[in-house]
């Protein structure tokens, strides 16, 4: 269906805004899939949202029109976050009309965090204009989670204020995408929604993509001299992350069980990126941790295919404990056995395939970790599970059939690649090379 404005203009397909603040695009890799899967559908995609380090206000990428704004300045308390939101809103409102000038879009796609857009839809909604709220996070529940139940008045405020945003969002809402059960029975229940109007599509990896992949420094067989088994975290590295407790593994394993043959690498930024590295040098960690900041696919495929083991730290609240995390599965993508606190959603997700701790419990969690680093067959094991399951059910193709469906009912309407930036990818259809690469990851097994 092509609505008046573009019948007026001469547009012949159906054009989509979609709005994101909280990252740029295409480092949100959700939001890129989702871009691409209507791209190639026939859809005409533009994307709002701030800029990257060294981002140009304009590109386009993979027949996306990407039109980029300034951040705002990090946000500090909530008269920070108030302003950063005002910002956003107001640069986000600015480029969109930009964009219905250069062509006029049919549907508004807003993805949260915050819940702020549903106003700039109402606007739009004027002139035709329907609304897809892409839910990423529960905005009350994310607020319980790092300040617990409020008890002061500013606190409570705060928190019906959430609640408010996100019943907005959800009464302008003409469909709403949940990223998986738990937030479509909110979505229904807390936002009122009619089940038909509310899909899930999963944040699954393009497992097509996301595989194993040979390193280019592959060591002599046999030659293990100052090899590592190495532990990987990737992710976002806020307050409600629990990045802190990989470091207090990492403490564990090397200064008090005296293991020698291990060290971490962490990959992602955050609001306490430099808390954590001031810690890590409190804890006399710096030799054995490294940090990368922001990762591309190309770093995320490397330190992904040569780690021994993934890290899911997330302690057990309000958000983290009904909400997809992404890391998971795509660990689970590269052949890689995970060590998870035990989040309802996360068992969702990765089943058999990881080990479960209590959340909290970091003995637990370090001894989960030392388990796998000392019995090659349980890695074998976990690896084969994490990535069948990743590219049987969890894959981003069925997802991305959800997902394009929600567009196709409003608007009534691939083959592998060999190997990303010059690696190798690691032959999938032979279960005795996926089970010698596991076993080849860190120091050579006797």
């Amino acid at each position: 269906m092509v609505n008046a404005a573009q019948q007026r203009h001469g547009v012949a397909k159906t054009h989509v805004l979609i709005i994101v603040q909280n990252l740029p695009v295409p480092l949100d890799r959700r939001v890129w899939l989702e871009c691409q899967a209507l791209v190639a559908r026939g859809y005409e995609v533009s994307v709002i949202c701030p800029k990257g380090p060294g981002d140009p206000g304009r590109q386009q990428l993979g027949g996306v029109r990407i039109y980029k704004y300034r951040p705002a300045p990090q946000a500090r308390g909530v008269l920070g976050y108030l302003l950063e939101f005002v910002y956003c809103w107001i640069r986000t409102a600015l480029l969109a009309n930009k964009v219905w000038r250069d062509r006029p879009f049919a549907i508004m796609q807003a993805c949260n965090p915050p819940d702020t857009y549903w106003l700039l839809a109402r606007i739009w909604k004027r002139r035709g204009v329907r609304f897809v709220f892409d839910q990423h996070d529960l905005n009350p529940e994310l607020f319980l989670s790092r300040f617990g139940a409020p008890t002061s008045l500013s606190g409570r405020a705060q928190l019906a204020a959430l609640r408010w945003l996100e019943k907005q969002t959800y009464a302008t809402a003409d469909k709403v995408i949940s990223t998986n059960e738990s937030y479509r029975k909110v979505a229904m229940t807390r936002g009122g929604m009619a089940p038909a109007d509310v899909t899930v599509v999963r944040s699954g990896p393009d497992t097509s993509v996301m595989r194993p992949v040979r390193p280019h420094d592959v060591v002599a067989q046999g030659d293990d001299t100052g090899r590592r088994h190495t532990l990987v975290y990737l992710g976002i590295m806020g307050p409600q992350d629990g990045v802190d407790t990989v470091l207090e593994v990492m403490e564990e394993l090397v200064h008090r069980r005296g293991r020698s043959d291990v060290d971490a690498v962490l990959m992602g930024f955050g609001d306490c990126l430099e808390d954590l590295e001031r810690r890590c040098t409190e804890l006399g960690l710096d030799d054995v941790v490294t940090f990368t900041g922001r990762a591309g696919s190309a770093l995320i495929a490397q330190h992904l295919s040569a780690a021994t083991i993934g890290l899911c730290p997330d302690l057990k609240t309000p958000l983290n404990d009904v909400s997809t995390m992404n890391k998971t599965m795509e660990y689970m993508a590269y052949a890689l056995p995970s060590v998870s606190f035990d989040l309802v959603e996360t068992r969702v997700s990765a089943e058999d395939a990881a080990l479960f701790v209590p959340s909290g419990d970091v003995t637990a969690f370090t001894d989960a970790v030392e388990s796998l680093l000392d019995d090659p067959e349980l890695r074998v094991e976990l690896a084969l599970r994490a990535r069948e399951r990743a590219a049987k059910v969890l894959d981003w193709g069925p997802q991305s059939a959800a997902y394009v469906q929600v567009y196709d009912s409003m608007c009534a309407i691939g083959e592998a690649p060999a190997a990303v930036d010059g690696f190798e990818y690691v032959d999938l259809d032979d279960p005795d090379a996926l089970r010698q690469f596991v076993l080849t990851r860190g120091p050579a097994v006797t």
